[in-house]
């Protein structure tokens, strides 16, 4: 599967091989392909060295599908067949969102560390059993938050922070706008209880990224929404999720996510952020620069010294993945702390159970 930028479900970013690991040292498997984010998932990983050796999902055309991206890779006859090879250092999965916390949890019973797609986690009592389970096990739950992780502008926007280059972070603005493509969608994509709203599923996100660059160890939700504007077909689904959040270092943060993206945008989304610091902005404009160059990945930098355009395409790579290697071989914590990972998933979670349901069909403002 080549990287799709028309439809966000199908995105799987490509980089350039960078293996921190020799052949066969890092061995890893995908249960689970309801979502093409986990095309995404192995590209990265397998390019920086890992040997992607097993895949499992029960729909063979998924399946075989697949082995046709990742031609070496081997049927499993069911999940248990993987977790049971000694050989398999990590799992990764993109199965409905409701399944992928307790999958990690069998994955880290059986010794092995665990790699999903976002969000992990549709439930605080799933993120809690995942916590428990890490803790006790010493494995570790990786969650693929790719619009930070995979996204060179993002990386870039890293670097110019750590540098100094916009002084203290005040503010991060993070807009998430996705393309519906309703007609190619699975049924547990309209279902909250498979996917677990909004902001939980694409919100995770943007307060994975406000943590992050915010330098941030806790934060709270001051205020949250979600709406369906406009699909009446499938009136429990959210179309339209915001957020305000209060870092404990006192940064704050608005995002707002939804599933409006037009027809006439070359990509399926307009994803921006926009960090604002004591001595200057960095704007991120991912995927696209509107009206002006189809070429995503375009840092923007305004500072004492002037006004400052970054075209990284190509330029930083993508170094997570490396470092979860590895993390996974050495036992460290360089590509994410997992206090961290958690965190961004318990914000998201709360954000949404305590959000005002707002907008048409449903009337006034009320508690979801």
């Amino acid at each position: 599967m080549s990287v799709q930028k028309a439809d966000g479900m199908n995105y799987a970013p490509k980089g350039r091989a960078q293996a921190v690991c020799g052949p066969g040292q890092f061995r890893i498997a995908a249960i689970g392909l309801d979502h093409g984010h986990i095309y995404g998932q192995c590209n990265g990983l397998t390019e920086a060295g890992a040997e992607l050796v097993w895949v499992y999902d029960r729909d063979q055309a998924k399946v075989e599908a697949f082995r046709k991206t990742y031609p070496g890779v081997k049927p499993a006859r069911s999940e248990q067949e993987i977790l049971d090879d000694p050989t398999i250092h990590l799992v990764t999965s993109a199965c409905v969102p409701c399944d992928r916390g307790p999958l990690g949890v069998r994955v880290m019973r059986h010794g092995k560390d665990y790699l999903a797609d976002k969000p992990a986690f549709t439930t605080l009592d799933q993120l809690e059993e995942a916590r428990r389970v890490a803790a006790e096990t010493g494995r570790i739950f990786a969650v693929y938050y790719a619009e930070r992780l995979h996204s060179e502008a993002a990386v870039y926007a890293d670097e110019l922070i750590r540098r100094g280059a916009i002084g203290r972070v005040v503010q991060i603005l993070g807009l998430g706008p996705h393309r519906l493509n309703a007609p190619a969608r699975p049924a547990w994509f309209w279902d909250p209880r498979a996917y677990g709203g909004i902001l939980v599923d694409i919100g995770s996100h943007q307060v994975e990224q406000f943590l992050y660059y915010a330098g941030a160890s806790g934060a709270t939700v001051l205020h949250s929404k979600v709406g369906n504007y406009n699909c009446p077909d499938h009136p429990e689904f959210q179309d339209f999720g915001d957020a305000t959040l209060l870092a404990d270092n006192g940064v704050s943060f608005y995002c707002r996510v939804d599933w409006f993206t037009p027809k006439g945008l070359g990509c399926w989304g307009d994803g921006r952020t926009i960090i604002l610091g004591t001595d200057g902005t960095i704007e991120l404009r991912k995927y696209v620069d509107l009206a002006r160059d189809k070429e995503g990945d375009q840092v923007y930098l305004v500072d004492h010294q002037g006004e400052h355009r970054f075209a990284v395409h190509g330029q930083v790579g993508y170094p997570y993945f490396g470092r979860l290697i590895q993390d996974c071989l050495h036992r460290t914590e360089t590509a994410m702390p997992q206090r961290h990972t958690f965190l961004a998933m318990e914000l998201a979670l709360k954000a949404q159970a305590q959000a005002l349901r707002v907008g048409p069909p449903h009337g006034p403002a009320v508690r979801s």
